[in-house]
């Protein structure tokens, strides 16, 4: 039943196919119809421009199918042979109801086989739109692209596209750099774009001189009125007692010196820069500023030596309360220093060494102030009597400090002798952890021996009696900080490989998975999947084999491999899919109105026979992209008409036989 089914398939095929076939006086023999008037008059002009442009030419044939031969390559060579094709002359060969096509070509012809393989190629998805034009144009493009004059002219093209691109990109920078020329030009030396550190950067060049001459007058004012008052205030407390005044002026007026040099510079003949102009102008607003602060900042000291003055005799009193009040702290400092000299390394507390001497000197002086403040007092001398009640309040007050500053500095090598104590407890700890992280390049092993060092010579900073527990707490806070370094790396490590790890088994099922299933859909369809999805699968076993191998010792690797071996056999699964549906849209209605019954698609009858590949080897033509390799050679006869003025193959073109290259195929 078999064979006579298979019978009966091949005699409706013959049914509705062409012997080979007569070419029109044209480029294009269409015996089926299959294009309209106008894409008829398109294609036939794209050819004729194709054999002005290319040392080719491209004839088409369109029938329903070939018959005598059945097989296309043989059809087609037949056909380029009866009609005299020469080596320069390429035939092709569409047969649109049997789904088939190929390009016949001449031994010693301009193309080689593998560009012909390409141009069938590249048609092919355009044939099984049914886009019979469009296919030719794409063909006759790219024979023309292969060399000639047409790719000289592209080539031309392209050279005079960049070179007006080129013209258009230098007219562009040209006008915008001008543009942007005046624009600077307009802002003078203004900063582009603002600033926010730079208060000037947002003022015009106009702005900042006016500020700079207004900043300039109220400067002088300000040091005339701090002279005048000065002068009141020598005169009232004496030339000691106002001599930190006098240098505040001083100053003033130095820095009043260079704002005038600059604005003698801005005014003279010379012609300046604008962006010298705008530093001076900024510069001279800066010096008006430092003025005013300076003379700001002794403005308070002024009231309060007024206030002195004027309560005297009270004041005094209050400072020799203070005096007394200090000499406990001073005789304590001695023994305090001792004290620390006896538990830490001199280093620890060089700072406060002299500080006992040192208080002793400042409360001799605030006693000989005091002695001072009541001999004037009693002169009737308060301007006197207040600078030296001043003087001696200073000198209790720094005194105090110093001798404060020694038990001080005990509480604070106590709180860091804690600190490091705490922070020694916490490194052995992160060296504990540190060894049990997985460690391949040996960062971790290196931080915690470094740790580990660092903490012995802490130790010894920390015990005896000469600590220094600064020493100790500087070197284990930088030891921390790269044991905590190299702890989170490991641990990112060991997360890494855990998520990798996760990751990699979900990936190797999913990959198994679509394998198998793409196996199973290929195996069961062989008869019409092609060669690109089954190439896909293989790749895609090999992957999957290479990420179990890796497994265990490289999960990252495996990880690369298993979702390559994913990603290939959905590509499998795609391709084989698409390789059945093309075969299902050709094939639609052929296999239910024969004899056999069932459906189009594969089930029960011959249409389901030729996708499982059981009697699939039986069609003409190999079917599913295959290619005949028991093609014979064919040869041509030089002579006869055509289309060049020499006719086919003429033009002093040698006659030679057409080639048995294997190409073209189902679409």
């Amino acid at each position: 039943m078999t064979l006579a089914a298979t019978a009966a398939l091949f005699s409706v095929s013959a049914a509705s196919a062409t012997d080979p076939v007569t070419l029109d006086a044209g480029y294009v023999t269409d015996d089926v119809g299959v294009l309209s008037a106008d894409e008829h008059d398109a294609v036939e002009a794209r050819l004729q421009t194709l054999t002005e442009n290319s040392s080719a030419d491209l004839f088409v044939v369109l029938v329903d199918g070939f018959t005598s031969p059945s097989d296309r390559v043989e059809w087609a060579n037949r056909v380029a042979d009866d009609n005299n094709l020469g080596p320069e002359q390429y035939l092709l060969a569409i047969a649109t109801d049997q789904r088939s096509y190929y390009i016949s070509s001449a031994e010693g012809g301009p193309l080689s086989d593998a560009k012909l393989d390409d141009i069938e190629e590249k048609i092919q998805p355009l044939l099984a739109q049914n886009d019979w034009d469009g296919a030719i144009v794409l063909a006759a493009d790219e024979i023309q692209g292969d060399g000639g004059a047409g790719a000289f002219r592209g080539f031309l093209i392209v050279v005079g596209i960049i070179a007006a691109a080129l013209v258009i990109w230098l007219v562009i920078v040209l006008v915008r750099r001008g543009r942007r020329n005046a624009a600077i030009r307009a802002r003078g030396a203004m900063p582009e774009k603002a600033d926010p550190n730079d208060p000037f950067s947002t003022l015009t060049d106009a702005q900042v001189e006016t500020q700079a001459g207004s900043a300039l007058v109220q400067a002088d004012d300000a040091i005339t009125s701090s002279r005048e008052e000065l002068g009141f205030a020598v005169a009232q407390f004496g030339e000691g007692a106002t001599a930190e005044f006098s240098r505040a002026v001083e100053i003033a007026k130095t820095k009043m010196s260079e704002a005038f040099d600059l604005k003698q510079k801005l005014d003279d003949e010379i012609e300046d820069t604008i962006h010298d102009r705008r530093a001076w102008h900024i510069r001279i607003i800066q010096l008006a500023d430092e003025i005013d602060d300076a003379l700001d900042a002794n403005t308070e000291a002024f009231d309060a030596l007024r206030k002195l003055e004027q309560n005297a005799p009270q004041e005094l009193e209050r400072v020799r309360a203070e005096r007394a009040a200090l000499e406990p702290a001073l005789a304590g400092a001695p023994a305090a220093l001792a004290t620390l000299s006896s538990a830490y390394d001199a280093a620890a507390i060089a700072t406060v060494a002299d500080n006992p001497n040192q208080a002793r000197e400042r409360a001799a002086l605030a006693d000989r102030s005091i002695d001072a403040a009541a001999q004037a007092i009693a002169a009737g001398k308060s301007g006197e009597a207040a600078f030296a009640i001043r003087t001696a309040e200073q000198s209790v007050a720094q005194a105090a400090q110093l001798a404060n500053a020694i038990s001080a500095l005990g509480s604070d090598l106590a709180t860091i002798e804690t600190q490091a104590q705490a922070l020694v407890t916490e490194l052995q700890g992160d060296v504990a952890t540190a060894q049990q992280l997985p460690d391949t390049s040996g960062t971790i092993a290196a931080a915690a021996s470094a740790t580990m060092q660092q903490l012995q010579l802490a130790q010894a900073d920390l015990t005896g009696s000469a600590r220094s527990p600064q020493r100790a707490l500087e070197a284990l806070t930088a030891a921390n900080a790269q044991i905590d370094a190299a702890i989170a790396q490991g641990r990112e490590s060991v997360e890494r490989a855990r998520r990798a790890q996760q990751m990699l088994e979900q990936t190797l099922a999913q990959a198994g998975s679509e394998i198998r299933t793409a196996r199973e859909f290929i195996e069961t369809r062989r008869g019409t999947v092609g060669s690109t999805a089954r190439t896909r699968l293989s790749q895609a076993e090999a992957s999957l084999t290479q990420a179990l191998s890796l497994r265990a010792t490289s999960p990252e690797a495996a990880l690369t491999e298993a979702t390559r071996a994913l990603d290939l056999a959905r590509q499998a699964i795609a391709s084989a899919s698409s390789d059945v549906s093309s075969y299902n849209a050709q094939n639609d209605g052929g296999w239910g109105s024969g004899p056999f019954g069932g459906s189009g698609s594969g089930g029960s009858g011959i249409g389901g026979d030729i996708l499982g590949g059981i009697i699939g080897g039986l069609l003409s033509g190999g079917g599913g992209g295959s290619r005949s390799s028991s093609r014979g050679s064919s040869y041509r006869s030089s002579g006869g008409g055509g289309f060049r003025s020499s006719g086919f193959g003429g033009g002093g073109r040698s006659s030679g036989g057409r080639s048995s290259r294997s190409g073209g195929g189902r679409f």
